[in-house]
């Protein structure tokens, strides 16, 4: 694949990194009136609305073998979107955006046989001990937002493997679809809390404004992407995206992390450009047989 056929893809892609997580800082106020699962709630729902209007899905509705990666997706961006909202109710945006990363990290080094993704892994696992425990051996983040984090980053990386696969097969609808699907696993849970969103009119242009750039923007510009670039390739490029979550934290939310959380985010960083560095001094496959 040219450099220049991959251009657009990563315009895409680091525009759409940039509007998630300015979105998540914005979405973080509405947790006080609404709790974390609320603001799920919200965000996929009026989301999905707004795919929905945009692409019109049941123009072109899926046959019998788009529906597995279709669901998978749809499992996966619940699991993301719900468990990071919940990690960052615990810990600082740019510490869970850092611990979400490890599932496109790991999309990103175990799909490579090399040895050296080994070194990869074991400075992003460094970095993330720097992130959890910065006063040293003991464990000072909170553990269960961690877990939440863990959980996002389990959900990210079907996120990438599910919507590759459904986004060359369905193309402008997967982003509605998917949403949708999300939305309808959230929406038992949340439900009961998005309601205060009517109580207070006044919050209503925010939730808006949140699920316009945490879902239409980024998952239309993603699943554009990934048809178009190979998974790993995705994956790596999304390493900066903790530095886009740690400036939102900072200048939104006024969240500084310490200088060990900070080594953390960078060692995350260095460890996918490690990835990436690995992935591209690796001899092109021999074209498919048709």
């Amino acid at each position: 694949m040219s450099r220049s056929s991959l251009a657009l893809p990563i315009a895409a892609v680091l525009t759409a990194m940039a509007s998630f997580q300015v979105s998540a800082a914005f979405a973080k106020t509405l947790f006080p009136p609404l709790g974390a699962t609320g603001a799920v709630a919200v965000r996929l729902t009026v989301g999905a609305l707004m795919l929905l209007a945009l692409t019109r899905p049941w123009r072109r509705w899926p046959d019998r073998s788009a529906w597995p990666p279709l669901l998978g997706l749809g499992v996966s961006v619940a699991v993301a979107v719900s468990f990071f909202y919940l990690a960052i109710s615990r810990l600082p945006l740019g510490v869970s955006i850092a611990l979400q990363f490890l599932g496109p990290l790991s999309v990103a080094v175990f799909g490579s046989r090399r040895a050296l993704d080994l070194v990869w892994a074991a400075l992003a696992a460094g970095g993330v001990w720097l992130l959890v425990a910065p006063g040293g051996l003991q464990l000072t983040a909170d553990p269960q937002g961690i877990a939440y984090a863990l959980a996002a980053a389990a959900g990210w990386a079907g996120y990438i493997l599910f919507g590759r696969v459904a986004g060359a097969s369905l193309g402008p609808s997967t982003a509605a679809l998917a949403t949708t699907m999300a939305a309808i696993l959230v929406l038992p849970f949340g439900a009961a809390h998005a309601v205060a969103l009517f109580a207070n009119p006044s919050l209503i242009p925010l939730a808006l404004g949140v699920a316009l750039f945490s879902s239409v923007i980024p998952f239309s510009l993603e699943l554009f992407a990934m048809p178009r670039m190979p998974a790993r390739t995705f994956a790596v490029f999304t390493s900066i995206e903790p530095v886009f979550g740690c400036l939102s934290g900072l200048v939104l939310l006024h969240e500084r992390l310490s200088w060990p959380q900070t080594a953390g985010v960078a060692a995350v960083i260095s460890a996918a450009a490690g990835a990436a560095w690995s992935a591209r001094s690796k001899p092109a496959p021999a074209p498919a047989v048709e």
